[in-house]
């Protein structure tokens, strides 16, 4: 199937659209209370190949103010995982770029203040630019300044003309994937990159998605889907070099970028191109029958559930993510078979999921109410939570771990 829309980063016109996954709704947008009796919008969610550029992405593009509104609900400190990680990262390029007190340090989609407080404790000059008032207002009270609004080749001018801003390093953390302005955006750190500066982008791997059969990291506000040859050919549009990059473990697979304006390309890059050129990562035929272990998942998924829920066992859901979401609404994953959501962020309990409508509680709620099984929506986590959650597994509860294939968890197998 071919899409009408041209590609977000290339303008190419003849996207070959390869997984659809219906109308859903806003991942992020959790209902409250009150709203619970009324209709929710609803958008299509198509995933398409560029046999241009080779750049992965979904078709519809909801307009920014919609998706992070006033009271977006995520907040990147209340994973301790990601905080370890992103201190980690900081740390490294303190030594390896020589950063001092006179270096200036951006990120894009600071959140709030998780990244950049490490370098505010450095004594390293710091500029958070975030377009949720939320998340920006927790971190002016950690001391990162941080700009209400969206980052793009306007806001990048402004900033270089009123302040001189040239960063010595800019962060951008799963952020690249979020903006429908893609070519606008590179643009505009190209603007306030310094001529020796590193540009430092993280996002989910479309490997990795594919291999592990990852589709709920698919939802409305990834508009993109990076490889490292998708990612090397947008930024080479913009005068900006990749010349590293390094895979993760987080997020299910991702990638890390360093992009330079001096083409100084390293073997990791070079080795990596190569691997996905054999692989066909650039070829649509690599992304075919990706539809099909999506749908034969889903049938597993709730065969399963359906077989507790007949047995008489009660489920519930852990972590109310926008992953989540996309599962439950795909798969039809109603209050029928899971009961409710538990989170550690205070920020979306009390509310409910999109299209589905659990109560979202905090993760005490395990405890108390005691359900036979759980279901590990957050399972990129999967580590982190199950050494949390050890006391409901000591008394005889299960995680259902949903990707790549369902697998039930006990106590015993996290000894």
């Amino acid at each position: 199937m071919h899409a009408t829309v041209p590609c977000r980063s290339c303008g190419h016109t003849g996207l070959k659209v390869f997984l659809d996954l219906g109308e859903t709704p806003l991942a992020d947008r959790l209902v409250k209370p009150a709203e619970l009796g009324e209709p929710e919008p609803r958008h299509p969610l198509q995933v398409g190949f560029c046999p241009g550029c080779a750049m992965v992405q979904i078709t519809e593009t909801v307009p920014p103010e919609t998706l992070f509104q006033d009271d977006y609900p995520y907040y990147s400190s209340f994973s301790d995982h990601l905080l370890r990680h992103s201190r980690e990262n900081v740390l490294d390029l303190i030594e390896r770029r020589r950063l001092c007190p006179n270096s200036m340090v951006v990120e894009l989609a600071s959140n709030d203040g998780y990244l950049l407080k490490n370098y505010v404790e450095q004594g390293i000059g710091v500029l958070g630019i975030d377009p949720a008032h939320g998340p920006a207002a927790a971190a002016e009270k950690i001391g990162v300044e941080t700009i209400v609004d969206f980052f793009g080749l306007e806001l990048a001018r402004k900033l270089k003309a009123e302040r001189g801003l040239e960063a010595d390093v800019i962060h951008g953390n799963n952020v690249l994937a979020h903006v429908a302005d893609t070519n606008g955006f590179v643009a505009g750190i190209a603007e306030i990159l310094h001529e020796d500066g590193v540009v430092v982008i993280e996002a989910p791997s479309v490997k990795e998605l594919i291999e592990r059969c990852a589709f709920d990291t698919i939802y409305h506000e990834h508009l993109l889907y990076l490889s490292v040859t998708s990612f090397d050919n947008l930024f080479r549009r913009h005068g900006l070099y990749l010349n590293e990059v390094k895979p993760l473990d987080i997020h299910g697979g991702s990638l890390r970028f360093y992009a330079e304006k001096k083409e100084n390309v390293g073997e990791s890059v070079r080795t990596m191109l190569q691997r996905e050129r054999a692989m066909g990562v650039d070829s649509l035929a690599y992304y075919v029958d990706f539809s099909r272990r999506v749908e034969e998942l889903r049938d597993e998924l709730t065969a399963l559930l359906r077989r507790l829920k007949a047995e008489g066992r009660s489920i519930a859901a852990y972590g109310a993510a926008a992953k989540g979401a996309t599962l439950i609404n795909y798969m039809g994953i109603g209050t029928d078979l899971v009961d409710f959501v538990v989170d550690r962020n205070v920020h979306k309990q009390g509310l409910h999921m999109p299209g589905q409508h659990q109560p979202i509680h905090a993760p005490e709620k395990l405890l108390e109410a005691r359900p036979d099984d759980v279901l590990l929506l957050t399972w990129n986590f999967a580590d982190e939570i199950l050494a949390q959650q050890r006391e409901y597994l000591e008394r005889g509860g299960r995680f259902i771990v949903p990707v790549p294939h369902p697998r039930l968890v006990t106590v015993e197998d996290v000894r």
